[in-house]
């Protein structure tokens, strides 16, 4: 066919496009797909043992079997969607009887149902298999300020533990230390805690670094604090003939300063190039950023305006970088206020306060975890044991709950080779394809689904969905 545009028209148009493009690609080359953990455990340096993750799981287990013993019992209390609807005990028993057999006619039959024993079922095998996805060693606001000799012999203690927990595969799958501000009157005992954790590590592994293995920066606000941390961390890996890069680190959003700076520019875009390639997450301070916003204590919550516009600006900044994006913490804890002492028992009406004491922050921090999902957060921290359960069922819940549609419209979309489609009232056009296989893997990564569900339910293999673009899977079927 006749065209117009000669080749040298071309090349003169397109030249400054190419380098642009290759440009754009290498500083957001977009998801990665590697799994990233659903949660951050925060806690004190001080307490933490080699086994604190398996102990923080018995604890979680031992939180359902007194306060939640049954799944309808957990469903309601969490507020878990269809709860209110769920059958009363004398019809219980024989829904749990038919999820045992047939799971997948309960789940045609009464949804909420099914969907209340599934998720109180994968987060019991959850606790007992993995408690805990990430834990942070904390210097900082778990530990707080204390004399130079306490805080260097805890570096290097937890180093010991941490290297132990290697030996026996005892510690969760992502693991690091929180150390304190680069602040003028802090930065110089982050350093040294540090230093000392760092090279007590590797000298108790003999350099070796457990996986995932990443440091916090706290309460950054100008470029030149994941600046001065990638310098320290670059002479580090020679000093302890570590393999260059390895030592990564991630930033805390916890100051009106670290989003916009004097100028009145996005500070965070600037955060990222100064971290020279080793920032790979940002977390965001629910409460140091609402105190800095002059928010009273009573309205520093995670679902308050400000902290979603703050959140919303991580995520124009961050997006398509590859940076994993953190969500802060529930800080009403599920605790009871009662405790049963030496010979001593709890009264009835002692039971039924803690009870309701532990439902009411167990409903809270769900809440907030789903508020955080709905705005793509897909990770946030938790403080205390009996917030796991909750973690876990908030996550599993929202995967779960949208699982038929969007199986259904990823399914049809492929198979109609990405060519605008609907199903029902849902109109899928090709914007929509990546975010429908993101749905499944991060479904997949935190568990509220297994590979084999997926292919199942959407036609899509699982060396298709780790693939991670949508684009590729259509190219190699249409090959």
């Amino acid at each position: 066919m006749k065209i117009s545009l000669s080749d040298s028209a071309l090349g003169a148009a397109l030249g400054t496009l190419e380098v642009a493009s290759a440009s754009f690609a290498r500083r957001y080359p977009g998801e990665t797909g590697r799994r990233q953990p659903v949660h951050s455990v925060y806690g004190g340096a001080h307490l933490f043992r080699a086994g604190t993750a398996r102990r923080l799981g018995d604890l979680a287990l031992a939180a359902l079997e007194e306060y939640a013993p049954d799944a309808f019992t957990f469903a309601r209390a969490v507020a878990l969607p269809g709860a209110a609807s769920l059958p009363k005990s004398d019809k219980q028993a024989v829904a749990e009887r038919r999820f045992a057999k047939l799971p997948e006619k309960l789940r045609h039959e009464n949804r909420a149902a099914w969907l209340a024993l599934t998720v109180y079922a994968r987060v019991h095998e959850k606790l007992q298999r993995e408690p805990v996805e990430d834990f942070r060693i904390d210097f900082e606001d778990g530990y707080g300020n204390r004399p130079d000799a306490e805080e260097d012999q805890h570096a290097k203690l937890a180093a010991e533990e941490v290297a132990r927990g290697l030996d026996e595969n005892s510690l969760p799958p992502f693991i690091g230390i929180r150390i304190k501000p680069f602040s003028p009157e802090l930065r110089a005992r982050g350093i040294r805690t540090l230093d000392l954790f760092v090279t007590a590590l590797c000298e108790a592994t003999r350099g070796r670094l457990p996986e995932n293995f990443v440091v916090t920066l706290p309460k950054v606000a100008i470029p030149e604090q994941p600046s001065a941390l990638a310098k320290l961390l670059e002479a580090i890996e020679p000093a302890l003939g570590l393999k260059k890069g390895s030592l990564r680190f991630e930033i805390m959003i916890e100051t009106t300063q670290a989003i916009l700076n004097d100028r009145g520019e996005s500070a965070l875009p600037r955060l990222l190039d100064a971290s020279a390639g080793r920032c790979i997450a940002a977390h965001f301070g629910t409460y140091d950023y609402t105190a800095s916003c002059s928010i009273t204590a009573a309205y520093q919550t995670m679902d308050h305006p400000a902290c979603d516009f703050a959140k919303h600006m991580m995520q124009v900044a961050f997006a398509g970088t590859g940076i994993w994006l953190s969500d802060g913490a529930t800080n009403i804890l599920p605790a009871a206020p009662y405790r049963a002492g030496k010979g001593k028992k709890l009264t009835r009406a002692q039971r039924d306060e803690n009870r309701e004491a532990v439902h009411r922050a167990w409903r809270l921090h769900f809440a907030h975890i789903q508020h955080s999902l709905v705005t793509a957060y897909y990770q946030g921290w938790d403080l205390h044991p009996a917030q796991l359960p909750t973690r876990y069922a908030a996550v599993y819940s929202f995967f779960l709950e949208g699982l038929d549609s969007a199986a259904a419209r990823l399914k049809n979309f492929v198979e109609k080779a990405a060519k605008a489609t609907l199903v029902g009232e849902v109109f899928d056009d090709a914007a929509t394809g990546q975010g429908l296989l993101n749905y499944f893997l991060r479904a997949i990564n935190c568990g509220a689904i297994s590979e084999a569900e997926a292919e199942s339910l959407t036609g899509v293999t699982s060396e298709e969905l780790h693939m991670g673009s949508f684009l590729r899977i259509l190219n190699n079927r249409t090959k």
